[in-house]
């Protein structure tokens, strides 16, 4: 698991000289032409009890194809978010990209970039999340082909993109696929981001049931009270313990598993066709659950969607798609 180095934590060290050097500055430059290529899985959070703790990977995939070039950025994205995103240096994947190379202490002269989106924008399927590891992961593939070691590990990429984004239950479930278990050490003020990777049951299914319109997390995480009463803390402890279980060894239980008193109902008023479909679905006996802080709508289940579920949902506004429990990032030759 990843723990925290001075060069993680932005500890400034000394030098032989009695100066103080940021550890990151880079120390070797990559070639020009070098590449490599990644994909990056679509994730889904909180799964009804586990708030900013469980997180699960799916078959939705974002693609990043890097090149080193003689100088500056080029950037071409197409797909979902294509019109609303920058296409310079503060482009998310860019940013990622250059912290994961000044963490190794490598920098590149130029880079250019194609990106294809396949997740959406602002629904609660971690795009931003899959944007951070997707350029860490290209980082690391640099490294790699450049000959300067292996790269960076899967527990560096966890603890890199968790801090970068903010949300280690989608990063890591995008770096290393199935469902995860997080949790944060702090330390002088400094969060080491752990993760555990669980081995889903193989009748575990997902659909997710995506609207139109989008969400700011930010927003609905303002609608949290500071405190909560001890019934409903007790009841999601309960519930998050026993997803774990339902999600590796006995599917039968994910009814009850994906219950929350935490957050769903509180941000239940900023988005009423979400908690409407949820509330629906979970009356029909499906264990439905609002996908990180919304609007996109999960199901964990043994069994598709029928097609009357379907019909509903599109009358609501969403659109139906199965999906796959994904493998982790995978990071290759360009």
């Amino acid at each position: 698991m990843p723990s925290v180095s001075a060069e993680t934590a932005g500890v400034e060290e000394m030098t032989q000289n009695g100066e103080m050097t940021d550890p990151g500055v880079a120390t070797r430059q990559l070639p020009v032409g070098l590449s490599t290529r990644v994909r990056v899985p679509a994730s889904s959070a909180n799964l009804g009890p586990g708030f900013d703790c469980l997180g699960i990977a799916l078959g939705i995939y974002d693609e990043v194809i890097v090149e080193t070039v003689e100088a500056g950025v080029v950037l071409d994205v197409e797909g979902e978010g294509s019109a609303d995103v920058p296409r310079d240096e503060s482009h998310l994947v860019v940013r990622a990209l250059n912290h994961g190379l000044a963490h190794a202490g490598v920098s590149a002269p130029g880079l250019k970039l194609r990106c294809i989106n396949q997740i959406p924008h602002s629904r609660g399927l971690g795009s931003s999340a899959a944007a951070a590891v997707s350029g860490l992961a290209a980082a690391s593939g640099l490294i790699s082909a450049a000959g300067f070691g292996v790269g960076l590990s899967t527990d560096e990429l966890v603890q890199l993109s968790s801090e970068f984004e903010g949300h280690p239950d989608n990063a890591a479930a995008s770096v290393l696929g199935s469902a995860v278990v997080t949790w944060t050490d702090t330390a002088d003020e400094v969060n080491s981001y752990h993760a555990h990777r669980l081995s889903v049951h193989p009748d575990v299914c997902a659909t997710v049931f995506v609207p139109d319109t989008e969400s700011s997390t930010s927003f609905t995480r303002g609608l949290l009270p500071d405190a909560v009463p001890r019934a409903d803390a007790v009841f999601n402890l309960s519930r998050a313990a026993l997803a774990v279980v339902a999600l590796a060894s006995d599917p039968r239980n994910l009814m009850a598993a994906s219950a929350d008193r935490l957050h769903q109902p509180y941000r239940a008023s900023a988005m009423v066709p979400t908690s409407d479909l949820v509330a629906e679905l979970r009356a029909r006996g499906h264990a439905a659950t609002v996908s990180g802080a919304g609007p996109t709508v999960l199901v964990l289940g043994t069994a598709p969607i029928p097609a009357d579920i379907r019909v509903l949902a599109q009358g609501l506004g969403f659109t139906t798609h199965s999906v796959a429990i994904a493998g982790g990032v995978d990071i290759s030759a360009g």
